[in-house]
């Protein structure tokens, strides 16, 4: 059986693919594509797949490979990216992250209301891939998915 990943899925720009690089332990630099990138322990879903209700049911797909699927806001930015109660249509665990976490803490409570809309309970986990903060915590959770 193969082993299963962590699928990331959020905004364009909001760090899933630095985020996907700090969990595979991957020190190549961070390019921008439209493609899923299947990495040594992560699925990452490319922004406009969520930016277009159509492609929704390729993020599905791609969520039968996974362990849990993160869902990421970024707190830099104010901008509604989940349709609501779109967490509930995984069939394996969703979990919130709040990154940039370093940015606009004026925006955190925005972010919590997005990820509750979405349907991702508690608890969110607050990170920033740059300086580390949180990604300890973050992996400690997964690490209870891995299979």
């Amino acid at each position: 059986m193969r082993k299963k990943k962590i699928m990331i899925v959020g905004a364009n720009r909001s760090g899933k693919t630095t985020l996907a690089h700090a969990l595979n332990e991957d020190t190549s630099p961070v390019k921008r594509t439209q493609d899923i990138i299947y990495g040594k322990r992560t699925i990452d879903i490319p922004g406009s797949y969520l930016e277009s209700p159509w492609m929704y049911k390729h993020i599905i797909a791609a969520a039968q490979d996974a362990s849990e699927v993160l869902f990421l806001v970024d707190q830099s930015s104010k901008r509604e990216m989940y349709s609501p109660g779109f967490a509930n249509v995984f069939l394996c665990p969703v979990t919130g992250v709040i990154t940039k976490s370093d940015k606009a803490p004026e925006n955190e409570t925005f972010c919590i209301s997005q990820l509750k809309m979405a349907g991702v309970s508690e608890p969110y986990f607050k990170v920033c891939v740059p300086d580390g903060s949180g990604l300890e915590a973050l992996i400690q959770h997964l690490s209870k998915f891995r299979r």
